[in-house]
């Protein structure tokens, strides 16, 4: 696997960090099964800390994927994609009699090769989602969260500013699974080109109003940058580059009935950059054959839904039971490659008693391509006088993916979860002629 140099420093700097703050470590705090950190905590320390409110951050995601069957290329391999996380969240009412106010710093570095790049998905298409969700924006240490909150008003507004991505407060998902269709915030995975997940960061202003314990409203603006995406640009603060702002609004319900927590989230975005259309020119020709730029437009906006609903307990236990998920995000169909998506999941914790944390979960996911992507895919290949399939100059036709995704997470310890997991993608691509693939993962999630 091809190493980094970016990933051989964070990893010093993790080890340097946890050697110069553990002291005297009692042996038996670190690998603890009952400790939240694998390190332990540092002979006290680290409990110390966070009293004074310094929470160091340490993590480390991995996950393989393997082509079992099926794919646009059926030679057998396994690829594997992690990231390592170094950070601290700062409590400085605590700090510094700062009251209601709080501070983030958190660097991500990612590295290693995505299984659905060649082997899932036609190269000349690849796959809409990701059989390996770590994988992506490029291997290099990246500032990903730099922000400060403070609230107000006894706690029911509350403004947070700073560089940090619009995934983390809106459209807020959590990452259960590995295939990125059940992972995170969906509106960012298929708003093309302007809403940025982690672990890339913006800068940005996010204003939340507490309504009630069970309702709040919130409202941001995002700093619409693509150069931030670029390699060597992880730690880039200033606006050079900038093309717009990205406006997300949402109201979101937390309802409790029967000590059954859900979240209900409905939102709306709307970026204010120039967007091209995916088929017309300015004359509302078919840009791909008339040899003229793509229409512009002043704007894309699309909306979301969200809904998580614990449904039972397990033997009166709330921490355990079965949970139901459902996500659906539409897209502006003149600009956005991706134009719906709608996914569900089944998601039980604590399935048996002699392994009270683990949890089983499965999900299906539908992607779907804009038609007049596929269109223009048409009108390329008319032009080139291209009709087979194999042949290079081809432009394949792309229209819906499936996803679905099947796994079981070990609690091996409070600071260790093991995902193996099992995935089927139908249409790859959303092109046809690809096979569909069984994809065999595993995921392994630690707190340092």
């Amino acid at each position: 696997m091809k190493k980094n140099n970016n990933a051989q420093l964070i990893c010093q700097l993790s080890a340097v960090a946890a050697m110069m703050l553990a002291g005297s470590v009692h042996a038996a705090d670190a690998f603890s099964a009952d400790s939240e950190w694998m390190t332990g905590d540092w002979g006290g320390e680290r409990t110390k800390l966070i009293e004074r409110g310094i929470d160091i951050k340490m993590d480390y995601v991995g996950e393989v994927g393997g082509n079992l069957h099926g794919g646009y290329n059926n030679d057998k391999t396994a690829r594997y994609a992690d990231q390592f996380g170094l950070g601290v969240a700062l409590d400085l009412q605590k700090l510094w009699g700062w009251d209601n106010t709080q501070a983030k710093v958190q660097l991500t570095n990612r590295n290693g090769e995505n299984i659905s790049n060649d082997r899932v998905g036609d190269p000349r298409a690849g796959t809409l989602s990701s059989s390996q969700e770590v994988y992506g924006r490029g291997h290099m240490v990246r500032l990903t969260q730099l922000w400060i909150k403070h609230q107000f008003l006894d706690g029911k507004l509350d403004v947070k500013a700073g560089y940090f991505g619009e995934g983390e407060d809106f459209n807020t998902f959590p990452c259960e699974f590995q295939n990125l269709a059940f992972c995170g915030s969906q509106a960012g995975n298929w708003a093309t080109n302007i809403w940025y997940n982690w672990p890339v960061m913006q800068a940005a202003v996010r204003v939340k109003y507490n309504i009630s314990p069970e309702w709040y409203a919130q409202i941001g603006a995002y700093n619409q940058n693509p150069s931030q995406l670029e390699h060597g640009n992880g730690f880039k603060l200033s606006g050079s580059g900038t093309k717009g702002t990205v406006l997300p609004v949402e109201l979101v319900w937390l309802p409790n009935p029967g000590n059954l927590p859900g979240e209900y989230r409905v939102g709306y975005y709307k970026s204010t950059a120039k967007a091209d259309d995916v088929r017309e020119d300015d004359n509302g020709n078919d840009a791909a054959t008339s040899g003229n730029a793509y229409r512009s437009h002043s704007s894309k906006s699309g909306y979301w839904f969200v809904a998580q609903q614990q449904l039972t307990t397990h033997n009166g236990d709330a921490s355990r039971g079965l949970n139901i998920a459902a996500n659906a995000t539409f897209h502006d169909k003149d600009t956005n490659f991706v134009d719906n998506y709608q996914s569900l999941m089944l998601v039980y914790k604590g399935p048996f008693d002699a392994r009270p944390k683990d949890d089983f979960g499965i999900g299906a996911a539908r992607i779907h391509v804009n038609d007049d992507v596929k269109k223009n895919s048409e009108l390329v290949n008319a032009s080139n006088n291209v009709t087979d399939y194999q042949d290079p100059l081809f432009a394949p036709l792309r229209n819906t993916e499936y996803n679905y995704e099947i796994n079981y997470g070990f609690h091996v310890t409070n600071w260790l979860t093991v995902r193996p997991n099992l995935q089927y993608i139908t249409h790859p691509g959303g092109v046809d002629e690809v096979d569909n693939a069984l994809v065999a993962g595993l995921k392994i999630q630690s707190v340092f």
